[in-house]
């Protein structure tokens, strides 16, 4: 659903912003890519049935390079997920690094940012909701909160 007004999003404490991807280097290469493409979203899926894991939501695109938006919990959560044996990714990490490894075929890359309270700002105008207004609580706009430095300081009181 779209909302046709400025929007905020809000999240109580501090969270991890996680970005996750991967570069199809060599197109025809199917046998190479597809089993890497296809990993994410088994993780993604084991991720949301088991949300004590820290998991708040992901957006994902799909093209040349894939892109998956995350935000979790806490750093914790997010290694203890990369770290446990159970779980989806250290069996699909030994799979990439057999089969690919650094053959060039099929880039991987991904970034971590510790985000605290208070320290962050956004928008979202005319747009469903998305992002960390997924992964948090949207509010309008006050009118005194029009800026960007408006909301962060704003986000900063709320710290």
């Amino acid at each position: 659903m779209i909302h046709p007004e400025r929007l905020t999003a809000r999240l109580d404490g501090d969270f991890v912003v996680f970005l996750i991807g991967m570069r199809i280097n060599q197109p025809l290469k199917l046998h190479k890519w597809l089993p890497v493409a296809a990993a994410m979203p088994r993780m993604l899926k084991e991720l949301k049935q088991q949300p004590e894991r820290g998991l708040l939501h992901a957006d994902l695109w799909f093209s040349r390079t894939i892109l998956v938006l995350q935000y979790w919990r806490s750093m914790e959560q997010l290694l203890a997920y990369a770290k446990d044996k159970e779980a989806q990714h250290l069996p699909a990490w030994r799979a990439f690094n057999r089969a690919i490894g650094t053959d060039g075929s099929v880039g991987i890359w991904h970034e971590t940012y510790a985000v605290s309270a208070g320290t962050y700002e956004n928008i979202y105008v005319n747009m469903p909701p998305f992002g960390l207004g997924r992964a948090g609580s949207l509010q309008s706009v006050a009118e005194a909160h029009r800026s960007a430095a408006a909301r962060l300081r704003a986000t900063k009181a709320q710290g």
